[in-house]
C-alpha cells in the first residue's frame, strides 16, 4: 500500500454509553447524538469515506439496535457491525473483538466523539501523506494543546507548540 493511498478499512469506536452526555444518552446512543443536524457517527464515517475508506467496522453496545438501524442505510463506506451487546470492551478490547472484520492491513481508528475539521488540507489527508510503514507502527492525529473544543481532559495525548507529544499521565508525574 502506498503512503498516499491510506488505509481502506477503519474501526469506528462507537459502543460507549455516553454517561457524560446524559440526559441525551438516556434514550439514544452517543454516536447518534446530533451535531450540526447530523449524527456524530455520520460525521466520522463521511470524513473516513472522503479519505478513501471503503469499509468501516463500527462497534455497538449501548442501544445497539438503534445504531444498527441507523447504519443500515449507509453505503459509503460499507459498514460492518462488531457486536458488543454482551459487554462493553473499551477501545483495545473492541478492536481485538473486531479483528476478524478488520483484516491484517493498516487501519484507521476513530473515536465517535472526536469530530475534526481541517484547513486547506483535511487532517486525514495530512496523515496519509505522513504515513511511512517502514518507519512507523502507528500514527496519531493530534490537536495542539488548547486548540481542542470540548476536551476537558484529563487523559489523552497532547501536541505542544514545539511538536512534541506528551501524554497526560506524563504531566501528572511532573
Amino acid at each position: 500500500m502506498s503512503a498516499a493511498a491510506g488505509p481502506k478499512t477503519a474501526m469506528v469506536l462507537a459502543a460507549g454509553i455516553g454517561s457524560r452526555m446524559r440526559p441525551l444518552t438516556d434514550t439514544t446512543p452517543k454516536a447518534l447524538i446530533q451535531v450540526g443536524g447530523r449524527a456524530m457517527v455520520d460525521h466520522v464515517l463521511d470524513r473516513l469515506a472522503d479519505a478513501g475508506v471503503e469499509r468501516a467496522v463500527v462497534n455497538v453496545h449501548h442501544f445497539a439496535d438503534q445504531m444498527e438501524a441507523h447504519l443500515a442505510g449507509r453505503t459509503r463506506p460499507e459498514v460492518l457491525i462488531a457486536d458488543e451487546r454482551a459487554g462493553l470492551l473499551d477501545s483495545g478490547g473492541g478492536i481485538k473483538n473486531a479483528l476478524h472484520l478488520l483484516g491484517s492491513d493498516p487501519i484507521w481508528v476513530a473515536n465517535i466523539d472526536s469530530l475534526w475539521i481541517g484547513g486547506e488540507t483535511p487532517p486525514l489527508e495530512q496523515m496519509k501523506a505522513a504515513w511511512d510503514p517502514e518507519r512507523m507502527d502507528m500514527l496519531l492525529l493530534l490537536v495542539a494543546k488548547g486548540q481542542g473544543i470540548g476536551f476537558e481532559g484529563p487523559r489523552g495525548f497532547f501536541l505542544d507548540a514545539d511538536g512534541r507529544i506528551t501524554h497526560s499521565a506524563d504531566e501528572a508525574k511532573s
